[in-house]
């Protein structure tokens, strides 16, 4: 049933021009940032594969996000999303343990803070195996319970919050404490956005079939 709604609702956006002017745009940035992004790719083979499948996700992104399903202000221009920027984020590691505890599962979307030569930024992951003592992120691999890096000393595993999952979506960042220039997401954090339960952030969303 829920399918079938969405793909009403597709179809009478499609009729709306507002709408259709917004899609183009997005496709029109995406292409753009992912080929620059494509030409640093040494590798001919997986460069092969993702110009492959790069209609395909910019498409999907961009009928996402014209759907409406990132609640966030929209900058069709830039492809991004825009909110006010707020001091640089801080949590209790026993905080983050209790939450995973209980709520580690796969398919969760979570924030990720990364530290590169004293700048941070906040990045969105999913979660894809979840062991006794840690849990593995499809990009920034290992952590154990308390959101302690395995793999690099660079990221923190943090526990999703309605203001951290906005900041992620948003590429806001800091130099030291000092706000900088947000960035500009890749299409797989344009997409990972549309996965988060943005009703309750600390839940999975549950997609019916």
């Amino acid at each position: 049933m829920e399918k079938y709604q969405s793909s009403r609702q597709q179809t009478t956006i499609w009729q709306d021009e507002v709408s259709r002017l917004i899609f183009a745009e997005l496709v029109n940035v995406f292409y753009t940032r992912e080929i620059t992004n494509l030409v640093n790719e040494p590798d001919p083979i997986r460069l092969k594969r993702f110009l492959k499948s790069l209609p395909y996700y910019v498409e999907r992104a961009a009928t996402h996000i014209v759907l409406g399903a990132v609640p966030l202000e929209l900058d069709s221009h830039n492809g991004c999303w825009v909110a006010p920027q707020r001091k640089k984020p801080s949590q209790d590691l026993a905080a983050i343990n209790k939450y995973y505890q209980k709520s580690a599962m796969v398919g969760l979307v979570v924030p990720i803070m990364f530290e590169l030569q004293h700048e941070t930024g906040i990045y969105i992951d999913m979660i894809d195996q979840v062991k006794p003592n840690k849990i593995h992120c499809n990009e920034f691999g290992w952590f154990d319970l308390s959101g302690l890096p395995q793999e690099s000393e660079k990221a923190r595993l943090l526990k999703p919050s309605k203001a951290l999952m906005t900041a992620a979506c948003c590429g806001h960042r800091w130099h030291y404490h000092k706000i900088a220039t947000p960035r500009l997401l890749g299409l797989r954090e344009m997409l990972l956005a549309s996965s988060i339960n943005w009703p309750n952030v600390t839940k999975k969303k549950i997609v019916s079939g």
